[in-house]
């Protein structure tokens, strides 16, 4: 072989992976307050790739590529999914070389970003649910689920109640995952020294933390699906407070309000129909007025 030929590495890249060190932040601690951090770093994010790995700061945020780590001591883990076996798996990241050979300054755990498409979980949700899906990335595609008795597994290729997951953030940023019978995820030492995963703990405690890793530009699509809703909001409240106070007010610029009208409206708001009925409430006050 040429002296000038390179052996190509077999490592997995992900598109829109930084291969060059990141550049240190101003050390923010102590200053300012944790709105103020969250802000700067969601502008650091805006100016981030799509496809870079994020933190999410909201339940709603995790969707998509989803990579999932816990701070294990002596090593961090990541959960994996071995198609072959059909199996999960927790990963020790520290075995993770550069090209065969032993990183020379280990990563933090907030640093590290997936390196196989085994270690990558997608996150589905039906819209406006609080409850999550965990499918493999790689295989045929299984969902993550849990049973009544705790046993953690991921060999269904349909989703039912025992794979629904409910994220849960943590003041602290970290993610704890409850299932359907209201127990949370964590890791446990099973025979033999073996870590596993287990779904029977009532508590959140070290074992029931985990890190958790988005792409970028779902969590930049999180953000604005919640502006969207919240300017739906402010216009319906606007135009019911219109309602109120061009139709309703009278005797002091008093707004009265029955009971039953309120009950209607609540109803209606719950059934998606708010616009609808406020129309009809219109008509039925210019009509009670004129009469």
């Amino acid at each position: 072989m040429p002296v000038d030929d390179k052996v190509r590495s077999t490592k997995l890249k992900f598109k829109g992976e930084k291969t060059k060190k990141k550049r240190k932040r101003e050390d923010d601690a102590g200053e300012g307050s944790s709105s103020g951090v969250s802000r700067r770093r969601r502008k650091d994010e805006d100016d981030e790739s799509p496809e870079t790995w994020v933190l999410p700061e909201d339940a709603n945020e995790i969707r998509g590529p989803t990579f999932i780590m816990h701070p294990s001591d002596p090593s961090p883990i990541t959960v994996t999914y071995d198609s072959t076996r059909g199996r999960i798996i927790l990963h020790s990241l520290d075995k993770e070389g550069t090209d065969g050979e032993e990183p020379s300054q280990p990563l933090g755990i907030l640093e590290r970003t997936p390196t196989e498409v085994s270690q990558v979980w997608v996150t589905t949700r039906v819209a406006g649910s609080p409850t999550i899906n965990l499918r493999t990335g790689t295989g045929e595609g299984k969902f993550l689920s849990c049973d009544k008795h705790g046993l953690v597994s991921a060999d269904r290729e349909a989703r039912g109640p025992q794979e629904e997951w409910t994220p849960v953030v943590l003041p602290d940023g970290m993610i704890a995952f409850m299932n359907v019978y209201e127990k949370y995820l964590g890791v446990d030492e099973v025979a033999g020294g073996t870590i596993a995963l287990r779904g029977d703990s009532d508590q959140v405690g070290f074992a029931e933390r985990f890190w958790v890793k988005i792409q970028n530009k779902y969590k930049k699509e999180a953000h604005e699906e919640k502006k969207k809703k919240e300017l739906t909001m402010d216009e319906v409240n606007i135009d019911e407070a219109s309602a109120n106070k061009l139709y309703q007010a009278w005797g002091a610029g008093r707004s009265v309000v029955s009971d039953q009208d309120k009950k209607e409206l609540k109803r209606a708001r719950k059934e998606g129909r708010l616009a609808e009925a406020l129309l009809e409430r219109r008509a039925k006050l210019k009509s009670d007025r004129f009469c």
